[in-house]
C-alpha cells in the first residue's frame, strides 16, 4: 500500500466532513420550511398559523442559561482531570483543570448576568427601589 494515501485521506476527510454537514443542515432546514408551507396551506385560521410559527421559533427566543452550561462544563473538566490522573497522564490533568475553570467562569457569568425575563424584571425593580 502506498504511504502517501494516509495524508491524502486525512485531507479529504477535512474537506468532505464540513461539506457533508453543510449539505445536511441545508436539507434539514429546507424540509422544515416545506413542511411549514404545506401545513399553512391547509390551515384556514390565521391564529393557528401564528401559533404554529411560534412553536418553531420558541427555541430561538429562550436565553442561554450560563449556570447550567457552566455546571456541565465543570463536571466535564472534572472527568477529564480524573481521566488524566488515573489513566492518561499529566497533560489531561491540565486540560481537565482548564476546562473546569472555564466552567467556573461560565457559571459566574450566569449569576452576574440575568437570563430570564423574570430575573431581569426583578433586577430592574430592585434597582428602581434604591
Amino acid at each position: 500500500m502506498d504511504p502517501s494515501i494516509i495524508p491524502l485521506a486525512g485531507i479529504s476527510v477535512g474537506i468532505i466532513v464540513p461539506l457533508a454537514v453543510f449539505f445536511w443542515l441545508y436539507h434539514e432546514a429546507k424540509n422544515k420550511n416545506e413542511t411549514i408551507l404545506e401545513i399553512s396551506k391547509n390551515l384556514d385560521d390565521p391564529i393557528k398559523l401564528e401559533r404554529l410559527l411560534r412553536i418553531f421559533d420558541e427555541r430561538k427566543k429562550e436565553p442561554v442559561d450560563y449556570r447550567r452550561g457552566g455546571l456541565i462544563t465543570i463536571f466535564v473538566g472534572v472527568g477529564v482531570y480524573f481521566l488524566g490522573l488515573f489513566a492518561m497522564g499529566s497533560f489531561f490533568e491540565g486540560v481537565g483543570l482548564l476546562v473546569g475553570f472555564i466552567g467556573i467562569g461560565t457559571m459566574a457569568a450566569g449569576y452576574i448576568y440575568p437570563n430570564t425575563s423574570e430575573e431581569i424584571t426583578k433586577v430592574v425593580e430592585d434597582f428602581e427601589e434604591r
